[in-house]
């Protein structure tokens, strides 16, 4: 998402890395990119001038240490800021409450509020062990209300039915009524949104607050709105006393300025960011995490927690030693890995964690989504176990059948067996403890897939 940063904020690193120190002439020049950097990625106006008079005066002043160059001064000053700009530090839930803590989540129509709603039901009881009922007062959108019980299904959170006939006020009393009797610890309570702000919509949710108390008011904000969504976001914080931030599609392939903008204009902490259409697709926020990422350095803490939810311990070990001994590795383990790179959102999701000179040396890796693995596992699938187990069988004939039988062309499952004896070489390699070489052939190991 912030590439176009990342790229003018590294051009500003090469540019100073010649001088031998930091003066108020250079440091012009690199602020003069910093600052194009921004308002090309959408950030808000005030947000930039306030931004690059902080950095300005920080890498002139006390804070530069002697020996660091030029180049790193400045970068160590810009992280700062943006972490400064996005949030000290990360900022929780708080459900320190007498049970039901009430969640309202608040945003216009099209940000996503319902399926963060059930993406935040889901995180709840999986990190936080909470029985959590969800409630739908979108009275206007009868699909609203379906949808949020279907989501309430698939993450296996209660639902308090509602009706269009409804008035949200009442159906969110009941909701209540109904949370305190089943001993619920969570209600959320997804709300109406429009296209845009009106009065009406805010009257109606500013009620609902005051109705429900919510010990938690989140505003749901599209991350790809860019200016929009900060002149939402200072319409919700003035009519409601919100106490955080979600930014959704922080994957999407935007600018990133709401990122930047929406903590500095509400004054309110992001909590959550959404990432992919996954139910299970939330995380915390991490401001230094995510300033790390915009300027190039990756982001390997989220990466390695990616890893660690969804790698199969028992499948990893087998694997480990299979690679240990340096025989064993076939087909189905070869399917197996990308069984679970689908787990943790493909090779996309992950090379965007990575710090940008790793990224660039797996930028020759397949973008492996959903459907790239899906035909992966067809492939495998269509082949029989000796198959699986003895690739060498493999001839003209065999080939064919497997194809019709997954769906592709000959071509596709050449081209998955190609890859199959490259991983086949890497884990000889790491047998035998060759790491080094092993880094040198994985850069042209995958050839682009189409």
């Amino acid at each position: 998402m912030f590439d176009n940063l990342t790229n003018r904020l590294s051009r500003v690193v090469k540019t100073l890395r010649g001088e031998a120190r930091i003066t108020e002439a250079n440091i012009q020049e690199a602020l003069r990119e910093v600052r194009m950097a921004l308002l090309e990625a959408d950030v808000a106006l005030p947000v930039v001038r306030e931004f690059i008079s902080s950095v300005r005066e920080k890498a002139l002043g006390a804070e530069v240490v002697g020996s660091l160059t030029p180049g790193q001064a400045v970068v160590g000053v810009v992280h700062r800021e943006l972490v400064a700009l996005m949030g000290e530090k990360i900022d929780t839930l708080n459900l320190a409450t007498q049970p039901p803590a009430v969640i309202l989540m608040a945003g216009l129509q099209g940000s996503g509020k319902t399926t963060t709603s059930g993406k935040l039901a889901k995180w709840l009881k999986e990190q936080q062990r909470k029985k959590v009922l969800l409630v739908s007062c979108d009275i206007y959108r009868p699909a609203a209300i379906e949808q949020l019980k279907i989501v309430a299904a698939q993450v296996g959170a209660d639902f308090f039915p509602s009706a269009p006939g409804e008035k949200p006020v009442a159906i969110a009393r009941a909701a209540l009524d109904f949370a305190r009797k089943h001993y619920h610890e969570v209600l959320i309570v997804d709300t109406a949104g429009r296209l845009a702000i009106d009065e009406v919509m805010m009257r109606e949710i500013s009620d609902l607050h005051a109705e429900l108390k919510p010990i938690e008011t989140l505003f749901i904000v599209d991350a790809m709105q860019g200016q929009d969504a900060v002149n939402t976001a200072k319409a919700f914080a003035q009519a409601l006393p919100l106490t955080g931030v979600v930014l959704t599609k922080l994957d999407g392939d935007a600018r990133g300025g709401a990122a930047l903008s929406v903590r500095h204009v509400t004054g309110k902490p992001i909590k959550f960011a959404g990432v992919g259409e996954k139910l299970d697709g939330l995380e915390a926020f991490h401001p230094d995490r995510m300033a790390s990422r915009i300027l190039g350095m990756g982001d390997v803490l989220s990466l390695i927690e990616e890893v660690q939810k969804g790698v199969d311990r028992d499948a990893a070990e087998k694997l480990a030693h299979k690679v240990k001994s340096g025989k064993g590795f076939d087909l189905e383990d070869f399917k197996q890995q990308f069984a679970q790179m689908r787990k943790m959102g493909g090779v996309t999701a992950l090379m965007d964690k990575l710090p940008g000179n790793l990224a660039q040396m797996a930028q020759g890796a397949p973008q492996m989504d959903d459907k790239a693995i899906g035909r992966i596992e067809g492939i495998v699938n269509s082949m029989t176990r000796e198959e699986r187990a003895k690739p060498d069988l493999l001839k003209a004939s065999r080939k064919r059948r497997i194809a019709a039988g997954a769906g592709v062309s000959v071509q596709e499952v050449n081209r998955l067996l190609s890859q199959f004896e490259q991983t086949q070489k890497m884990m000889k390699m790491m047998a035998k403890g060759g790491m080094q070489k092993m880094m040198r052939s994985m850069k042209g190991m995958f050839p682009g897939r189409h």
